[in-house]
């Protein structure tokens, strides 16, 4: 599996100076260390989270030191959606970690073509592991589901190094039935009432 690296750099401007040069403000933190202040390459920053998640694992190059850790949290301009500040929390890459995992459905199309679709009851599961073997996200096929199907911890298939946190009978999702909204029938044109003579 290759490495995701991003290259962050000391920060010592105003937070307003720093978007304004197409950065992205952050800090570096973890047990042990001192928070460092830093800022990242917006669209670097960009393609990382849209390529591995808002919970991406990651390699931070701040000068000649590589850090390991892992995106803790993301915050976005609450009007434009941009990334405005992050913090990456920076862990050895044999530590145990507990995150928020996000889980993706696949076969959704498939459900569709049955008329049937997933209702999502809970979209992230919690679970703990060593942080160089966290995956980006738990994929669930959900193509060959029926009606009424519950998707339950059996059909996450989390790795075996990775422990579920959540409630060994969390219901993450059903399966429902599709229903089709009817066609509205056009109007028929009113006839138009006949004219009376003239007087």
């Amino acid at each position: 599996m290759s490495e995701t690296i991003i290259k962050a750099m000391e920060r010592t401007e105003d937070l307003r100076i720093v978007r304004k040069a197409g950065f992205v403000p952050g800090v570096l933190n973890g047990p042990g260390t001192k928070s460092t202040s830093v800022k990242f390459e917006s669209t670097a920053l960009n393609k990382v989270i849209a390529k591995h998640g808002k919970n991406a694992k990651l390699w931070v190059e701040l000068g000649p030191n590589k850090l390991f850790g892992f995106i803790k949290d993301i915050q976005r301009h609450p009007v434009e959606g941009n990334i405005i500040h992050t913090v990456i929390h920076l862990v050895t890459a044999d530590q145990e970690v507990k995150m928020q995992l996000p889980i993706v459905y696949h076969g959704v199309t498939q459900l569709e073509h049955k008329m049937l679709h997933i209702q999502i009851y809970k979209s992230e599961i919690e679970v703990l592991g060593r942080a160089d073997k966290m995956p980006d996200s738990i994929i669930v096929d959900v193509s060959e589901k029926e009606l009424g199907a519950n998707i339950l911890a059996a059909d996450l298939n989390l790795p075996a190094e990775i422990k579920n946190l959540d409630e060994a009978n969390e219901v993450y999702a059903v399966v429902k039935v599709t229903h089709e909204i009817p066609a509205e029938e056009p109007e028929e044109p009113k006839e138009d009432k006949e004219a009376k003579p003239a007087e």
